[in-house]
């Protein structure tokens, strides 16, 4: 029995989804009356009736293997949102190789293998939609090595597997995130501390982004409307990328 027979309701599978970007991302979608699942390293604490949650460990790659065939036999997966990824701070003095091997099997090997898990009903949909949650930092950051270079990667990824997939109707894009206030980022980064004041003087608009800022523009790549758009990067900055993006 296939995938479409068994459970014919198309899916977004969104990794890192029980908390941050990636909640604010599922909610998006569920709010639109889609079906969700959540692929995180801890279950969430927030439900949904449309919402199913797997855990594993996408740094894991015989654990990303094991989720994403899980999934796959279980749901018809038409869109994916890889968004779950790790900092590691860390300058090339202090930077490790555990720290490269870590964020390369989160941002770079765990996507890939979803892709090929998903790519039957991505395909068989017509109109597929993957997009990967690269950051600012592709572009250079202090004390971010392992990620920035990581992340930068994705964008390879993204764009020629957007050469790829694009005769399947498959779209594949790249959202990068600015400073983004999440519960993460103000642990690290309290209201009103020197190199917070530092941050909000270096955006244009004067604001800390939102989770939901970014969960607006993975709803436009995710919608099927949207299906002249692929292989782009959609910088959600707040304006931080001015004079260092390319135009």
């Amino acid at each position: 029995m296939t995938v479409i027979e068994s459970n014919p309701t198309p899916v977004t599978v969104v990794t890192g989804a029980s908390n941050g970007i990636g909640r604010a991302i599922a909610e998006a979608v569920l709010s639109q009356g889609h079906a969700v699942v959540n692929l995180d390293y801890v279950l969430p604490t927030w439900s949904h009736p449309q919402l199913t949650s797997y855990q594993g460990d996408l740094t894991d790659e015989a654990s990303t293997r094991e989720r994403a065939a899980e999934i796959a036999a279980k749901h018809n997966v038409t869109a994916l949102v890889n968004n779950a990824g790790a900092t590691r701070p860390g300058t090339i003095d202090t930077a490790t190789t555990a720290q490269l091997d870590d964020v390369v099997g989160l941002h770079l090997r765990a996507p890939m293998l979803l892709v090929q898990a998903f790519l039957p009903t991505l395909r068989a949909s017509g109109q597929g939609r993957i997009v990967n949650m690269s950051s600012r930092a592709a572009l250079g950051k202090g004390e971010r090595i392992v990620y920035s270079a990581t992340k930068a990667g994705l964008i390879g990824l993204t764009r020629t597997l957007a050469m790829e997939l694009g005769r399947d109707g498959i779209t594949v894009n790249a959202i990068g995130p600015g400073p983004i206030a999440t519960e993460l980022f103000r642990q690290s980064n309290p209201e009103g501390a020197p190199q917070t004041e530092r941050i909000l003087k270096s955006i244009a608009v004067g604001r800390m982004g939102t989770a939901e800022d970014v969960a607006r523009a993975a709803l436009f790549f995710l919608s099927p409307d949207n299906g002249f758009v692929t292989g782009q990067v959609l910088y959600v900055c707040g304006g931080t990328t001015l004079g260092v993006a390319p135009v």
